[in-house]
């Protein structure tokens, strides 16, 4: 039987969700097999506190290991049978124990296991390609991981979307783009890896964002250029712009300058907590594509009675 969940995690039974997803976060980085290659030690403490957050990271599963209704590999208890401990079912029966747990996905308010490693090692680039899972005394061999890159469109990223993946081994999979994916989320597709006599591995998908022909992404920000006339510089108006969402109309105010931003709240990319940020249009002040002599008549009037020097803006 694993070891109590909260002794492995080094949390008390009153940690919050923060701190046992915090927890997690260091020894899974300090003991991930990638940063410790050949090191089998690490590898089993690896699976340890990926077992133990497979329990705590699941308000579901915490619940029932609180209450001693399953044990700290997550089997239910029977007539007190692997029940011990203040509160839980920790303690391994007379004359030892099963092996220790895999890594399991767990969801802890929107969680999920295979999320957290991706954000701590952006998706595993170049990285081991596959893992043992748990298994009676590491005789079954659990099948390795798949790690690939899929790259999306920036609208999919917000609005959410499928997308058709194909593996080397001729393999073809369906992946569901959440709305408000991130740059680096990685995903993870449970069962979807390569076979093995303990069962498949998983698939870690790492989505980066294809550049935009009309928006430049900056952090969770857009902006993109807007072409204004000069009458409509000089006296205001309004043009219609592009957003993700959809075209909007601009009011552009008087005596608009080429650089000058224009705040639309909430229509750029998604942050972790899923809020989006803001899409700014630029204005840049466009003069007619065909030279108009009354323009340049009015241009050589102002320049010889008006003249001014204009300011460097930053």
């Amino acid at each position: 039987m694993a070891s109590d969940p909260y002794q492995v995690l080094g949390v008390p039974r009153t940690a919050s969700a923060d701190e046992i997803r915090k927890a997690f976060r260091k020894l899974a980085k300090a003991n991930h097999p990638d940063t410790n290659p050949n090191n089998k030690a690490a590898e089993e403490r690896f699976k340890q506190v990926s077992g133990a957050f497979d329990i705590l990271g699941d308000a579901a599963k915490k619940k029932k290991f609180d209450a001693g209704e399953i044990d700290a590999d997550g089997r239910e208890t029977f007539g007190g049978f692997a029940r011990g401990g203040q509160g839980g079912p920790w303690g391994p029966p007379p004359g030892g124990g099963f092996g220790g747990a895999g890594a399991h996905g767990a969801s802890f308010e929107g969680v999920d296991l295979g999320d957290i490693l991706g954000e701590m090692f952006g998706g595993a680039r170049g990285g081991r390609a596959g893992g043992q899972g748990g298994g009676f005394g590491g005789f079954s061999q659990r099948g390795s991981d798949v790690r690939a890159r899929l790259e999306i469109d920036l609208e999919d990223a917000i609005r959410g979307a499928k997308k058709r993946i194909a593996f080397s081994d001729g393999r073809t999979i369906d992946v569901t783009i959440p709305k408000g994916a991130q740059e680096g989320q990685t995903l993870r597709l449970k069962g979807q890896g390569s076979p093995g006599r303990a069962g498949p591995g998983d698939a870690f998908i790492e989505l980066a964002i294809a550049p935009h022909p009309t928006y430049r992404r900056e952090g969770e920000t857009l902006v993109m250029d807007v072409p204004v006339t000069a009458y409509d510089a000089v006296l205001g108006g309004k043009v219609e712009a592009p957003t993700p969402d959809g075209p909007v109309t601009l009011t552009i105010p008087k005596g608009s300058n080429t650089g000058a931003r224009l705040r639309l709240k909430g229509r750029g990319l998604a942050d972790a907590r899923g809020v989006r940020g803001d899409l700014f249009a630029r204005l840049v002040v466009t003069l007619p594509d065909t030279p108009d002599p009354e323009l340049e008549k009015f241009a050589e009037d102002w320049r010889r009675s008006r003249p001014y020097a204009p300011k460097r803006r930053s």
